[in-house]
């Protein structure tokens, strides 16, 4: 991985990213993943949370470099990087950039076409938006949380999906979106803008389809008693008899006779939709998974309609055979990585560059961007 340019979709977009940590860096990655060239700014001294920056992918397709915004020629350096590009990313705590005079009027008055993108959990008003918080709880008061528990238990604690829901779905890949559509209008009108991008706000509009659904009455505000969270039979998670567990997704009439008949379950039992018998159903559902081991399942499921596949672990989604043909994921410089996406037919992204070290870059970039300053 190496090179300045990439034939990205967003090849030429100048992106100034202020450091941080979670949904903010993944989202100035999938920026760079598509070709823009994002400038990363690391602040002197180690980070107060993750990996040694050379496993940190988040960081990949990057170039660093130092900057201390304490410095009183720190925030002029990066203004003078924002003048010469279409999109920042902060992640601070409401105030804080305005503090550091780099917040949005300062930004804007040096560059009006810029799209200033703001990453927070609880977003820059209302009453938590000055406190602390995580992904867990940020999903947690958007309804999102409360969705996920194990399944036949619906009076169970919630189960937590790594920080995906709302760091990552709810907060960068909204954040992304309200950035490339601010930067179309920046482009037709010369005219920038703030998008106050909030996990809670990203979460909770996640859940459209089923407000839709609760306001028919065809879900239950509850968990674990409804059709796509573990509460129906044919939409859920077994175990077989060597412990590995099998996703089932047999929703469709025709997919779900496809998966009973290779289950080989009792005529007997309740039909699909019968839901005051859901217990009796996964009982029996539960007990002919438990009859063969998982690759035995998975053999018998391959390549059929009945929408069953194996559960599996991050190593093991790597060396899947159709992520493996779809080039799914890559290994750079030894480290297994998923490869960008989505994908497209003329522009492809593409992995051009390791994980940026802080501060790497400096020279490069003060030279590639025109800013002499930078690299005193």
């Amino acid at each position: 991985m190496n090179g300045t340019t990439s034939p990205g979709p967003l090849a030429g977009v100048r992106v100034v990213e202020l450091a941080g940590i979670g949904p903010g860096p993944f989202a100035a990655m999938l920026l760079a993943d598509l070709g823009a060239d994002v400038v990363r700014v690391d602040r002197p001294g180690p980070s107060p949370l993750g990996p040694d920056p050379a496993y940190d992918v988040t960081n990949r397709n990057k170039r660093s470099v130092l900057i201390d915004l304490k410095d009183p020629d720190g925030p002029g350096l990066v203004l003078d990087l924002v003048e010469r590009a279409q999109l920042l990313i902060e992640g601070y705590r409401p105030g804080v950039a305005e503090r550091l005079g780099v917040g949005p009027d300062a930004c804007l008055a040096r560059n009006p076409a810029l799209v200033y993108g703001r990453m927070t959990g609880w977003g820059q008003d209302g009453p938590l938006a000055p406190t602390a918080g995580h992904d867990i709880g940020y999903s947690a008061v958007a309804g999102v949380l409360g969705l996920i528990g194990e399944p036949g238990r619906p009076d169970g604690p919630p189960a937590i999906p790594a920080n995906l829901l709302g760091d990552y779905a709810g907060g960068s890949l909204y954040l992304v979106v309200g950035l490339l559509a601010a930067l179309h209008h920046a482009r037709e009108s010369g005219t920038g803008q703030v998008v106050d991008a909030a996990i809670v706000d990203g979460a909770a509009h996640l859940t459209s389809m089923l407000w839709g659904l609760l306001a028919a009455g065809l879900w239950q505000d509850r968990r674990g008693v409804n059709l796509l969270d573990g509460g129906a039979p044919c939409y859920a998670v077994y175990q077989a008899s060597d412990g590995g567990h099998l996703a089932v997704g047999a929703l469709e009439p025709q997919f779900y006779a496809e998966f009973t008949r290779l289950l080989e379950l009792d005529p007997q039992a309740p039909g699909q939709f019968d839901t005051a018998r859901w217990p009796e159903l996964r009982a029996r559902i539960a007990a002919r998974f438990a009859t063969r081991t998982l690759a035995e399942w998975t053999a018998v499921f391959a390549g059929t309609d009945a929408c069953v596949e194996p559960v599996l672990t991050l190593r093991q989604s790597a060396g899947h055979e159709h992520l493996v043909a779809r080039g799914t994921y890559a290994e750079i410089d030894g480290i297994t990585q998923p490869a960008p996406a989505p994908r497209f037919s003329a522009t492809p992204g593409t992995l051009r560059r390791p994980p940026a070290r802080p501060g790497a870059h400096t020279a490069e970039v003060a030279r590639d961007w025109s800013v002499p300053g930078l690299d005193r």
